[in-house]
């Protein structure tokens, strides 16, 4: 039998950090910050707050269970020791899962964006754009994350814009407006948690990662805490500029705020800083749904094929090959919004099994080194995953019946595979 090959350490702080900010940063500060102003009214920084708390309780669970157990199979791994390996080859299935389906959605948001510049037919572009960052998945993480880097830049430059335009504005509305009250606000959190999510999949960059089990819990906190800072800032300048009625009824809210600076050039600049931005989200995805999928298949619990890795180019190839193939095959699901639902039921599902898996953990493995420790704790039980549990089951009541329905029946067809025994 050949010698395995190994996946490449090749990234510090900075690409870590970079990579879960331009996750982060994605297209959901681009499409939703209208719909919420509708809900929040100039309060909408509020709700870009709380659904910060909501990711800050998770994204702490996360950063100490990774200092725990750097792997690439992430979720799986800290699973599998809190609760056995049924319940973890769910919860690995369900991440599989929400990269893809959250690959295709976003990707069809670039179609949406590239028809404007190229009048290019919205599911073509997005099949060449998986196609093509699958491409770039396979050449490597170094390559992968230098895009990754450049995105980044781009898409926190376009929000930059937007929130330098809006300081001769300051303090020209009252911030604490709320057409719907406190329920608008936080409706309006349940909304934008959107915009938050993908700061779970800088953990699966454990195995390329130099000192993971110190460089990962500190890029995880910074990329959260950044993109905090970008979002509520972006929310006051956004209110100030149009003001939140205007704002809720655009179909292009920052494309409009940038319009009245910069008139008409400003619609194209905002597009191609979107297609970055959506291109970026859509690559980082799919690089963490292909690195869950290698680390089970790595650990016996999917097809050993699909821990292959390219002897040359040290990228896990054939996971890559099948998160393509599954992400190209939910461009086709139909409607846009009912499909990202159901990602976020999946991510949901996720986030209530992480923080009870960080709870119990602090009992049944109390000696096991942990380089990063969440705080506010009373003994060992720790408060901010039991509120984490919490915000995940509030988030989960306030999906459509249908959402909830279709999203049960895969975790049913995840419980199902998990009996599958697959060959060493």
């Amino acid at each position: 039998m050949s010698e395995k090959v190994a996946l490449k350490r090749e990234l510090g702080l900075f690409e870590v950090t970079l990579s879960g900010i331009g996750i982060i940063l994605g297209a959901g500060i681009y499409a939703l910050i209208g719909k919420a102003s509708g809900l929040a009214g100039n309060s909408l920084w509020l709700s870009f707050a709380i659904s910060a708390l909501i990711a800050i309780f998770t994204g702490l669970s996360y950063a100490e269970l990774s200092s725990m157990f750097p792997k690439a199979s992430a979720e799986y791994e800290y699973t599998a020791h809190a609760f056995g390996k049924r319940l973890a080859f769910i919860i690995g299935w369900l991440i599989i899962l929400s990269g893809a389906i959250g690959a295709s959605t976003v990707a069809l948001g670039f179609g949406g964006y590239f028809k404007v510049l190229f009048s290019m037919p919205i599911i073509t572009s997005a099949f060449v754009l998986i196609i093509a960052l699958s491409f770039l998945l396979f050449l490597g993480i170094k390559e992968s994350a230098l895009f990754a880097v450049i995105a980044t830049l781009i898409e926190t430059a376009g929000l930059l814009i937007i929130i330098f335009i809006g300081v001769p504005y300051l303090g020209k509305v009252d911030y604490f407006e709320m057409p719907l009250g406190m329920a608008g606000v936080f409706q309006a959190a349940a909304l934008v948690f959107f915009a938050y999510t993908g700061f779970e999949s800088i953990v699966k960059l454990s195995e390329e990662t130099k000192s993971p089990e110190k460089t990962i819990p500190k890029g995880l906190i910074l990329a959260i805490l950044i993109s905090v800072v970008l979002y509520i800032l972006v929310a006051i300048s956004a209110v100030s500029v149009v003001g939140w009625e205007n704002l809720s009824r655009s179909d292009a809210p920052l494309a409009d705020i940038a319009f009245s600076a910069f008139g008409s050039n400003a619609f194209i600049m905002l597009t191609i800083i979107a297609l970055f931005s959506t291109a970026n989200t859509v690559l980082l995805m799919m690089l963490g749904s292909s690195r869950i999928m290698y680390g089970m298949a790595n650990s016996f619990h999917l097809p050993s094929i699909l821990s292959r890795v390219h002897f040359l180019r040290r990228t896990p190839w054939i996971a890559i090959i099948i998160t393509a193939l599954l992400s190209l095959l939910f461009i086709f699901a139909g409607d846009i919004t009912f499909v990202a639902n159901i990602a976020n039921f999946t991510l949901f599902v996720t986030f209530f099994v992480i923080n009870a898996s960080m709870i119990v953990l602090r009992y049944k493995e109390p000696d096991v080194k942990r380089p990063f420790r969440v705080p506010f704790t009373i003994g060992r039980f720790p408060l901010l995953a039991l509120l984490g549990m919490l915000v995940s089951i509030f988030m989960l009541l306030q999906l459509e019946a249908k959402v909830i329905l279709v999203g049960t029946a895969l975790v049913v067809a995840g419980g199902l595979l998990s009996f599958v025994e697959w060959k060493r």
